[in-house]
């Protein structure tokens, strides 16, 4: 589609922003606004963006084209645009290629910030459109209710699965009486210290199964990132590994701009936790948080009483 800075009727009253791409790279972006009801200024390259990011006034989104960008100047043109955006709770929506993952999830920190990766026009109008929502409120705006469904359904999905994983180390807390032990295979809770019995090569042999599945279906059908994720950083806390961000995205087998949404999504649900890496500013790890290894391991020692297989 043809796009047009900002038509005679356009309205004024909604959010603007500031696209950063190199020349000719801004059309989608551009494209993206405009279906989402959303006015944009000029687009700036990386070099001036490097410069002068912080002087440009009143906007509510940035939109950063990252691919193709050298590592130098990205890494500025980055770091710059999350102190902009912490400053004035501005909206990021950054599409990078997959080399960049690392880099861009370890500088872009701000709360609303969005990584794409190779996305669909679809994808991307949907992250503008988040934004927008965040910008302005309109989150809340009952009138736009068909819009913000699949949003919501997406929180609805990693609020359920926090739920699950609360309610099961609950469980597992109230089955042992005090000072009785429990059979040395089982889970006893949290405040026990122990582990359930379950070893690195058990949980990745799920996910070998698991990804097994695609081979014969189709991965569509059984696409299922959350749990993905959560059962290879669940492996990985048991081998004392470190997971960067584009690793996670590899295991959760979904395109990264899936994976990427799903890890902000369960990061926010208190399920992950970012962990940087004091060697490499540009490369940060994710883990679980406290609540979600309890859940895991209370998860596993359940279904081993119960002489069913981890799935």
């Amino acid at each position: 589609m043809r796009y047009e800075a900002e038509p005679q009727d356009y309205d004024l009253s909604a959010p603007s922003a500031l696209v950063i791409a190199e020349d000719g790279d801004a059309h989608a972006a551009l494209d993206a606004l405009a279906l989402a009801g959303c006015r944009a200024r000029a687009p700036i390259g990386f070099g001036e963006a490097a410069q002068a990011l912080s002087g440009y006034g009143a906007v509510d989104l940035i939109l950063i084209e990252a691919a193709g960008v050298p590592e130098t100047l990205l890494d500025v043109v980055l770091a710059r645009a999350d102190t902009v955006a912490r400053e004035r709770s501005l909206g990021i929506v950054a599409t990078v290629a997959p080399e960049q993952i690392d880099a861009a999830a370890a500088l872009l920190l701000a709360p609303r910030t969005q990584l794409l990766c190779a996305p669909s026009n679809s994808e991307r109008v949907s992250a503008v459109a988040a934004a927008k929502w965040l910008a302005r409120g309109e989150v809340n705006d009952v009138s736009r209710e068909g819009e913000i469904l699949p949003l919501q359904r997406l929180h609805e999905e990693v609020a359920r699965l926090a739920d699950t994983l609360a309610r099961l180390t609950r469980e597992e807390a109230k089955q042992q009486p005090a000072g009785v032990r429990g059979p040395v295979h089982g889970y006893r809770g949290p405040e026990d210290g122990e582990t359930a019995a379950i070893d690195a090569p058990q949980v990745r042999a799920v996910i070998r199964a698991r990804r097994m599945r695609a081979q014969f279906f189709g991965p569509e059908l059984f696409a299922d990132p959350a749990w993905d994720m959560l059962l290879d950083l669940f492996a990985a806390g048991i081998e004392r590994r470190r997971v960067s961000v584009s690793s996670l995205c590899i295991a959760a087998a979904v395109p990264p701009t899936t994976a990427l949404r799903w890890i902000g999504t369960l990061n926010e649900a208190g399920l992950f936790e970012r962990q940087a890496d004091p060697s490499d500013r540009r490369r940060a790890y994710i883990g679980l948080s406290a609540k979600a290894v309890e859940g895991m391991k209370s998860y596993a020692g359940a279904v081993q009483r119960a002489g069913l297989p981890l799935v």
